[in-house]
């Protein structure tokens, strides 16, 4: 048998017992079978028939332990590298006749092959979300806390290691590999702290961010050491120079070369903002070439295509269309099972206790210093002690950077099996452990709450009323000029209009915050962004000195950027912050299948909003209505008033929009039939009749009653409602009462509560907009005002009536909610 061929079976057998190797021959295996019924014989003896089985095992094992893990709060890598574990040596493989039917030595080969694969894929696309600002230009917090991990979390743990070596008698294999497992210890990979952000839902938020530029610059050193490391493996003198010349000659060439060649080759095509099909393979193949020319000058395999993901634009077009091709097989099937396959690898059998706590102290006295090394600084830059021991936590997150590096350490004899199960289980010890105390210690559902009140209703007479839009596309654009036009900016209450148009973040980890800069002149309308900005421009120059925009653009992921919104709100004290629903109405009154990402961020948006939010259904391209601005037909609007603190903040937003010339306000109240003598009427006729006095004498305010005596005749009675309005404003929540009872349970949209539901329901064929409104939640002081029908009662405004105390007194309570 010649030398390659020992080579290969001794990969094969490696994988299952390092210490007992055995050298044979086989013959060479067919690739696919001739099928289970033809006599005599074994599909299992065809490669394509084991490595499909072995997929569907892995890709099931890890699923199903990383369902079960879930309610523990654990991390996805817990699980699967726990399904490896599982299938491997250590577990089920562990009986010869399994491990020789679910993994020969002839497909493991075929499935370490197809899983590094995987990683050079995974590679580039990292690479590609990859921010380069953040790498060029860090914030000078990111690269202090960068710059100590690295340093600090290199040296002590190699200090460590000797002090180890001299103390502990130890066999010489755990001995040879400790300085290597204490010098990974600064790792903190960008694509490891990106997927645990994302993960829990915290990418948007400060710490998130500080996170990344701080693993980015680390990463950055990182890089260059590494590629120096494998370099210096080449050997010394002349071999170690032609390893550095190589691996800066490939940088150069991807940078100078292959990047411009690809950027004009999209450039010189029919339609520069369209990827096709030509260019993706062309792509695809310069990162095969890349990882090629890696592995040719003795470099790592990923190291071409991570370079190669930089360089190129991330984002909008390219970007977002090689990771939208790449991100199913890469990070659902290909990422996992190079995860899984280190798990099967491991052998607790062939590990000694001596080994496993050896390793445990390296690695966690390398966790406790990267800990101090990113809380000191993190404190010193007025973080607070909690967010920077979170952040700290967020540093120390392990997965696959540290898989790859064992991996190769493991094929390369540096380590031992028993030192490579003892590093493995490590990272997933500490994987256990860090997820849950995040999720425990950053778990803020008042992270976004105002102490004040943040409502239309209790924002004082002769005050800026701040109003906070988001567009998802143009088509919400009038309608929400409308709205803003209606709301009647005065000198004495101007308005501050905050837009923010929302993007879907895809071909990047990190979110983009942009800030639209005044323009003398409208912009060319060529782009969406720009047609948005001229119409808010327009909108403010017809109402110069009395109404200011602006203007932003935020690119994140929809699971999270509902935080951006409120933190924007949060930051500008916007007094109502209003979203568009997830369904459209288009020109023909069809409605459009919308989507349950952005439904999903309408409801936390609901649940974690700090101040009033709305819910535009917007119907004003079915109409056809036009905008209040252009036209001097009279805008009809209706406010439906049943009762509760969100029908008080709807009431207080029509009262606003009846002092412009050209709206029209009609209030319809709703009342029970018998049910005068109540505490609940009394205290709304009061409130009404507030606002009844205040509009006395005003043409375009109008007041009626309807006194219905059940559910089904409220419901009719709106129907009969909706033909007459340009816009109906409403209470997402109402006060407990007989009208609404039952009527919950056919509501296919609860974000819009009982009557936001059945004004929004396509049968009816109505052309009015709906604008859906709840009030500001409010806590302080261990009082929290949960927005339920049964638990409001709404303020009293301000009145001659009234001293200023007895105003300041009168706040919103909830009867069932003791401080």
């Amino acid at each position: 048998m010649d030398q390659a061929g020992q080579a290969s079976s001794w990969s094969y057998v490696r994988f299952l017992d390092a210490r007992n190797a055995t050298y044979y021959c086989e013959p060479a295996p067919n690739v696919w079978s001739r099928g289970v019924f033809n006599n005599h014989h074994n599909i299992m003896q065809a490669t394509l028939p084991v490595f499909l089985l072995q997929l569907i095992l892995i890709f099931t094992t890890s699923r199903f332990v990383e369902f079960c893990l879930k309610p523990l709060g654990q991390s996805a890598i817990v699980g699967q590298i726990l399904g490896g574990l599982l299938l491997g040596p250590s577990l089920i493989a562990r009986n010869k006749d399994i491990a020789s039917v679910l993994f020969p030595m002839k497909g493991i080969l075929i499935l370490e092959t197809f899983a590094t694969f995987g990683m050079v894929l995974f590679s580039f696309e990292m690479g590609l979300k990859m921010d380069m600002n953040m790498m060029i230009r860090p914030r000078h917090m990111a690269m202090t806390i960068g710059g100590t991990v690295f340093v600090i979390s290199t040296l002590i743990p190699v200090a460590m290691c000797f002090l180890l070596r001299a103390k502990v008698n130890m066999d010489s294999s755990l001995a040879n590999s400790l300085s290597l497992i204490a010098g990974i210890q600064s790792l903190t990979a960008f694509q490891v702290i990106a997927c645990l952000l994302t993960e829990l839902k915290i990418l948007n938020t400060d710490i998130g961010r500080l996170a990344l530029e701080s693993s980015i610059f680390c990463d950055l050193i990182g890089i260059l050491v590494i590629a120096f490391g494998f370099s210096a493996e080449r050997g010394s003198g002349a071999t170690f120079v032609e390893a550095i010349l190589s691996a800066f000659a490939l940088l150069a060439v991807i940078i100078f070369v292959v990047r411009p060649g690809i950027l004009k080759l999209l450039y010189r095509s029919s339609d520069p903002t369209a990827v096709s099909e030509l260019h993706i393979l062309i792509i695809l193949l310069t990162v095969l070439m890349s990882a090629f020319a890696s592995e040719f000058i003795g470099q790592h395999y990923a190291l071409g295509p991570l370079v190669l993901g930089l360089v190129l634009p991330d984002g909008p077009p390219l970007g977002a269309t090689l990771v939208k091709k790449l991100d199913t097989i890469v990070t659902g099937i290909m990422y996992p099972t190079f995860m899984t396959i280190s798990g099967l690898k491991m052998n607790v059998y062939n590990m000694s206790f001596q080994a496993f706590w050896v390793v445990g102290v390296i690695v966690l006295s390398g966790c406790i210093v990267k800990q101090g090394a990113v809380m000191v600084p993190a404190m010193y830059g007025n973080i607070p002690l909690q967010e920077a021991f979170v952040l700290g936590l967020v540093m120390n997150a392990k997965g696959i950077a540290e898989l790859i590096v064992f991996s190769l350490w493991r094929y390369d004899g540096r380590v031992t099996d028993q030192e490579f199960t003892a590093s493995v289980l490590m990272v997933v010890i500490l994987s256990a452990i860090i997820t849950p105390l995040i999720r425990y210690l950053y778990n803020q559902p008042n992270q976004y709450v105002a102490f004040k009140r943040m409502t239309i209703q209790h924002n004082k007479h002769e005050s800026e009323l701040r109003i906070m839009v988001c567009i998802h596309n143009h088509d919400n654009v009038p309608t929400m000029i409308n709205i803003l036009e209606a709301s009647a900016a005065t000198e004495r209450s101007p308005i501050a209009v905050i837009g923010v148009i929302l993007v879907q973040l895809v071909g990047r980890s990190t979110p983009i915050f942009l800030v639209f800069q005044p323009q003398r002149s409208l912009e060319p309308s060529a782009s969406r962004s720009n047609q948005i900005l001229n119409a808010f421009q327009h909108y403010e120059r017809q109402n110069e000195g009395i109404a200011t925009v602006n203007l932003f653009t935020n690119m994140s992921h929809y699971e999270i950027m509902h935080d951006d919104i409120c933190q924007i709100a949060l930051d500008k004290r916007a007094n109502i912050v209003i979203v568009p629903f997830h369904r459209q109405w288009a020109f023909d009154g069809s409605v459009e299948t919308g989507s349950q990402a952005v439904r999903a961020m309408n409801l936390k948006l609901l649940e974690k909003a700090p101040c009033s939010i709305g819910i535009l259904i917007d119907r004003g391209a079915a109409s056809g209505s036009m905008t209040i601005l252009n036209s001097r037909v009279t805008f009809q609007v209706a406010v439906i008033f049943i009762g509760g603190a969100d029908d008080a903040e709807a009431l207080a937003y029509g009262a606003r929009m009846a002092c412009h010339e050209r709206v029209a306000i009609t209030v319809i109240r709703f009342l029970l039939f018998g049910n005068d003598d109540t505490r609940e009427r009394k205290r709304d006729t009061d409130f009404v009749d507030e606002f009844r006095r205040a509009n006395a004498g005003n043409d375009h305010f109008e007041y009626e009653e309807n006194v219905v005596r059940d559910g089904v005749e409220l419901a009719e009675a709106i129907q009969g409602v909706e033909g007459s309005f340009d816009l109906i404003l409403v209470g997402r929540n109402h006060q407990q009462s007989q009208l609404l009872f039952g009527l919950d349970k056919w509501s296919d949209f609860p974000e819009l509560g009982v009557v936001g539901d059945m004004l929004a329901a396509a049968e009816t064929g109505s052309a009015a907009s709906v604008l859906v409104i709840q009030q500001q939640k409010l806590t302080g002081n261990s009082v929290a005002v949960q927005n339920e029908p049964s638990q409001f009662v709404h303020d009293v405004p301000d009145s001659g009536a009234r001293n200023s105390r007895q105003s300041f007194l009168s706040i919103s309570i909830d009867r069932d909610v003791r401080s």
